[in-house]
């Protein structure tokens, strides 16, 4: 907060020093627009004065205001917003790594609360929630339209009380699914032997990310000191917090550039660094990554291929490529901003805002997600998201595709298929030279738009009261 209110003040010294210079025409142009902010501050009252005085029933100045300024910061891009002091408040519980709920990162797209993937051993993923499905309802009430914090709202309660979500899946008909709320202990690293490798998962980044990782990895090289490679799974991997997402690629790397951001000045560059020191020593390292993979997840596996430390296997990642300052009102008091103020570029430059991070094996994990890719209409992504803040480079997400390997007829549907060829690369020593299976045939399948599954959920939702 200090560094915020530190340029801050410089920009304002800095403007009224330049002021003694600039003539009369060009401070009469600087204040038009501020005027006409003033008058649409003034429209703003005007309004609120007269929903106050007409609206049918009373209302809550305090959350309509709330809703106004979140309504602002949303409509910049998906990932902006108000925080409420109580919003604020859930939200440091849960970078602490504890709270309490359901387990379940969600976004909104058009007015409908979307998954972007459950967290690992949480009362979602036991109950079978999945990346891409809609919540329609809790409890009985649509959430249609409503804000993301509002619905998070209805589904976070007392642990060991029972909330029904309705949902809506592609491919399938709504249905209702109970689940148990617990205090949410995730953890986030775990690690186990695959085989000859070493197997480290990493499902979420909170502020105990990097020691859980650097603890469990440990214990495991020292109980099998012959393993022979190193998997990194980052799959459905929300993402979390910038520090633990350096940390976790500082691990692995020697030094070097791991992931820079860039704000609204092109002088304005943060780069972050790693520090001498592999943990695995050099093992060979594969990285699973899928559609689940976001943010924090897309900078290590950006930052692990971009280096030549590690190849990648699985699906093109999220493209979440931009950073969220949250910057405390009145400490927090009067909640905070929830603000995207820079763009993330892995160590080659590339922004992987909307585009995601491409896999240097691409890997469908079951015949049925290989017909989705082969469906851009089944793709679920930030470029899916209305509003989403445009990679700075101006490139485009890889449309409909048939993906390079798929689980053929014969595989074994109780393994994971995408763990096993990242075995395979580990063996064979790299993508390159792996042997290649034969194509999926994927075809064309039947376009079912998003709005006609959304009204048809809406249509079998119950209403609120």
């Amino acid at each position: 907060m200090k560094q915020y209110l530190m340029i801050g003040a410089a920009a304002f010294v800095l403007g009224a020093g330049s002021m003694a210079y600039v003539s009369q025409q060009a401070q009469a142009s600087a204040q038009q627009p501020r005027s006409q902010t003033y008058r649409m501050l003034e429209l703003f009252g005007d309004v609120l004065n007269t929903v106050e005085r007409q609206y049918v029933t009373e209302i809550d100045e305090t959350k309509l205001i709330e809703s106004a300024i979140d309504g602002m910061l949303t409509s910049l891009d998906p990932h902006s917003g108000y925080l409420n002091a109580e919003s604020f408040d859930e939200m440091r519980d849960q970078t602490r790594g504890e709270y309490g709920g359901l387990g379940i990162e969600v976004t909104s797209e058009d007015g409908v609360v979307k998954v972007i993937s459950p967290m690992d051993g949480t009362p979602a993923a036991k109950a079978g929630i999945k990346a891409g499905d809609y919540i329609t309802g809790v409890n009985g009430a649509s959430v249609l339209g409503m804000s993301v914090s509002d619905a998070v709202k209805q589904m976070r309660g007392k642990p060991g009380e029972a909330v029904v979500l309705s949902i809506a899946r592609q491919k399938s008909d709504p249905f209702d699914v109970e689940i148990i709320r617990e205090v949410i202990q995730p953890k986030s690293a775990v690690a186990r032997m695959e085989g000859d490798y070493g197997y480290l998962r990493v499902s979420a980044f909170n502020e105990r990310t990097t020691d859980e990782a650097e603890r469990v990895f440990g214990e495991l090289r020292a109980a099998n000191p012959n393993m022979k490679g190193l998997i990194l799974d980052l799959r459905n991997n929300p993402g979390g917090l910038l520090d633990q997402a350096v940390g976790l690629s500082d691990l692995f790397l020697e030094g070097g550039e791991i992931v820079s951001q860039r704000g609204r000045n092109a002088r304005d560059v943060e780069r972050y660094n790693a520090r001498a020191g592999d943990i695995a020593e050099g093992l060979p390292m594969v990285v699973l990554i899928n559609t689940g993979s976001a943010s924090a997840a897309e900078i290590v596996a950006g930052a692990l291929q971009d280096r030549k430390r590690a190849e990648l296997v699985g699906l093109t990642s999220f493209g979440k490529g931009s950073v969220q300052t949250v910057i405390p009102l009145r400490g927090g008091m009067d909640g905070a901003l929830k603000l995207t103020t820079a763009r993330y570029y892995t160590p080659s430059g590339r922004s992987i805002q909307k585009t995601g991070i491409e896999p240097d094996l691409e890997v469908a994990a079951s015949r049925d997600e290989a017909q989705a890719i082969a469906n851009r209409a089944f793709q679920f992504s930030e470029a899916s998201l209305r509003n989403a803040l445009n990679a700075d480079e101006g490139l485009e997400r890889r449309g409909a595709h048939q993906p390079a390997e798929a689980p053929p007829e014969s595989f074994d549907e109780e393994k994971d298929f995408q763990l096993v060829r990242a075995q395979d690369v580990l063996k064979y020593g790299s993508v390159a030279a792996t042997p290649k299976l034969p194509k999926p045939e994927a075809r064309l399948a039947e376009v079912i738009g998003v709005k006609d599954k959304v009204a048809a959920a809406a249509a079998a939702a119950p209403k609120a009261n």
